[in-house]
């Protein structure tokens, strides 16, 4: 029997294009300082159960997500282009309003139809789904029976579960929402996931609302 690896996937932390309803995609916007705590919570509640190797989208965000989280304990972060969120094309930048008023086929279909999303420049999901679900195989195979952390991006959170869940495309942005931070904890055993946290956001220390 194969040891247990553990899986803890995150969102990066707030930026100011959240606060500011923009699509980031490839383009990078900075942590605000509620972002930044998001991450020092999380980093305080995986104090005793410190992960042996992390992983990270190469955007910034996530890179300083990562370092955050780890805080002073000396774990490597290794970056990944795989990681990167979906690249949204001519919409990278634009406010969802923008977004609403100048392309509403796509942008309905991009949150209620992604089977039938075509992007303007970008990725389809089923793209980023085969280059994230492949590099988490590769992250598995190099940690097999290890505590690994892997900060990313709610399209790639969102993928990843629905394809540890056998959760349908169409599906893809039922609940739960994937909260800047939130964890995803996973036990994979034998090849066999069982989902014990899916955007848990407990480390908070502020409310939602």
């Amino acid at each position: 029997m194969s040891a247990t690896t553990n899986i803890y996937l995150v969102r990066h932390g707030e930026t100011a294009w959240n606060v500011e309803h923009r699509m980031q995609g490839h383009q990078d916007s900075s942590l605000t300082e509620l972002g930044v705590q998001q991450a020092l919570w999380l980093g305080e509640r995986l104090r005793k159960e410190l992960p042996h190797v992390i992983y990270t989208s190469s955007s910034n965000r996530a890179y300083r997500t990562a370092e955050l989280i780890k805080q002073e304990n000396d774990i490597a972060i290794n970056t990944s282009d795989e990681l990167k969120e979906i690249n949204l094309g001519l919409w990278e930048g634009k406010t969802q309003a923008f977004i609403k008023e100048n392309y509403s086929d796509q942008f309905e279909n991009f949150w209620n139809d992604p089977e039938s999303y075509i992007p303007y420049g970008g990725e389809t999901f089923k793209q980023v789904e085969h280059r994230a679900i492949s590099k988490l195989s590769e992250i598995l195979s190099l940690h097999q029976g290890k505590r690994v952390l892997i900060v990313t991006h709610t399209v790639v959170v969102k993928l990843l579960m629905a394809d540890f869940e056998n959760r349908l495309l169409k599906d893809l942005w039922k609940p739960p929402f994937i909260h800047p931070v939130s964890l995803c904890h996973i036990h994979l055993a034998n090849d066999l996931p069982s989902i014990l946290l899916h955007g848990d956001t407990s480390h908070y220390k502020i409310s939602l609302n």
